[in-house]
């Protein structure tokens, strides 16, 4: 059997905790940030750990990086 690819931009994008959790970066800090206000800006700082069934599409894209 050929081995499966892991998407590129999957990997490129989401890490994993020692739990078996998928991490990633918060959308919206990048540009226009004048529109939003602090209260927003503070609450996307860092990163989040992505919802369960978020998280099934993720290990599907990186079948090798559980």
């Amino acid at each position: 059997m050929p081995k499966m690819k892991t998407k590129s931009g999957a990997k490129k994008r989401f890490s994993f905790t020692a739990t078996g959790r998928v991490k990633a970066g918060v959308a919206g800090k990048r540009h226009r940030l004048i529109n939003h206000n602090a209260k927003y800006i503070r609450t996307n700082r860092g990163i989040k750990i992505l919802s369960k069934g978020d998280e099934g599409l993720v290990k599907w894209y990186m079948p090798y990086n559980r």
